[in-house]
């Protein structure tokens, strides 16, 4: 059964342009919330294959978006490399024991014995595979390399980013070799994603603003790329999407083989399309907050279609759905999206 999401990922013709949210599967809704309770804390969540797939499916049910994204987290990447992970109440993701020097990278697992630890991830696409419906696509995840590289680096979630972009300036072949070992991974990790049944696969660079424009290909994107035409040359039957957050002084420098670019909120979409809407399909751009108001959802809705039309083009939010988002404020959204695109 063909599944307008997939199409869509390939600039083919669709009844109406698809929608999906990042997070859409999380704290906005109640019943995730009463799973999330039912496994003890988030890590007993992502490791559960069958409380997972439940969550994951959430919004496909009660929203009506047209792609779920696996309900997984960036984070297990580094766990299964070896690095202890701690989710903190209140302060986000802890690593104890960041890395600092070359004695710590070495200390950690590479390559297929750091992905093929993740069965979890894999045994709860394979469940959704069986329990989504047919015409909805599954979206797989990874967090690029140099946001991994970050939380392994700084060990916890930071707003200078001061220890990694030191590592930059002072002592990038270490920095290289750690973005070495976690691309090895990642590649291996999409792979078994996609065998397990992933039908495409999101690259988030969730902290691409924080690297300086001129040094961004260097540290960051060229690794993206490295990832995803591994994907296209071995799977060219599987979009992927490739998401950096905050670098519209990048578009005119973005190259690569992958289908489809995520535009972040901060981005004018018309820039987007302006620099790359002839070379990929755009995903994005609604300013999350917007949720907030159904009118204001609406007058963005209708203004992100006003400059995509109903071509080359996915909507999606510039970045996460915030927790405390009204459940009937993300239907409107979504019927808002599917109402506008209509052909």
């Amino acid at each position: 059964m063909s599944k307008i999401f997939v199409d869509a990922c390939f600039g083919k013709d669709t009844p109406y342009t698809p929608v999906w949210m990042m997070r859409q599967a999380g704290r906005y809704l109640p019943e995730y919330m009463a799973v999330r309770k039912e496994a003890g804390n988030f890590l007993n969540l992502c490791h559960n294959p069958e409380k997972a797939c439940e969550v994951t499916i959430q919004p496909i049910d009660i929203v009506g978006v047209d792609a779920a994204i696996l309900f997984s987290d960036i984070l297990v990447i580094p766990n299964e490399m070896g690095m202890e992970l701690k989710f903190v109440t209140g302060e986000g993701p802890l690593f104890p024991s960041p890395i600092k020097d070359e004695a710590d990278l070495d200390a950690l697992i590479g390559g297929a014995k750091a992905a093929d630890k993740l069965t979890y991830v894999y045994d709860t696409i394979k469940l959704l595979k069986e329990q989504l419906p047919k015409d909805k696509a599954l979206i797989g995840f990874t967090g690029a390399p140099w946001t991994l590289a970050t939380y392994m680096i700084e060990g916890e979630g930071t707003k200078t980013y001061n220890i990694c972009k030191k590592m930059i300036y002072s002592n990038p072949d270490l920095l290289h070799k750690i973005l070495r070992k976690v691309t090895d991974v990642v590649k291996l990790y999409m792979e078994n994603q996609i065998k397990a049944g992933a039908d495409v696969v999101q690259i988030f660079d969730s902290w691409a603003a924080a690297i300086e424009p001129g040094l961004y290909d260097e540290f960051s994107w060229k690794y993206m790329v490295e990832i995803a035409e591994y994907i296209k040359e071995k799977y060219p039957h599987i979009p992927v999407i490739m998401f950096p957050k905050g670098i519209p002084a990048f578009l005119d420098k973005v190259y690569g083989n992958f289908d489809v670019f995520g535009v972040d909120w901060g981005t004018p979409m018309a820039l987007a399309k302006e620099k790359l809407g002839d070379k990929y399909v755009l995903q994005g751009n609604m300013e999350p907050c917007r949720l907030y108001s159904k009118e204001e959802t609406t007058k963005c809705v209708e203004a992100i279609q006003e400059v995509m039309g109903s071509k080359r083009h996915i909507f999606n939010l510039g970045h996460g759905i915030l927790p405390d988002v009204p459940v009937e404020h993300a239907k409107h959204f979504v019927s808002e999206c599917q109402r506008v695109s209509k052909n």
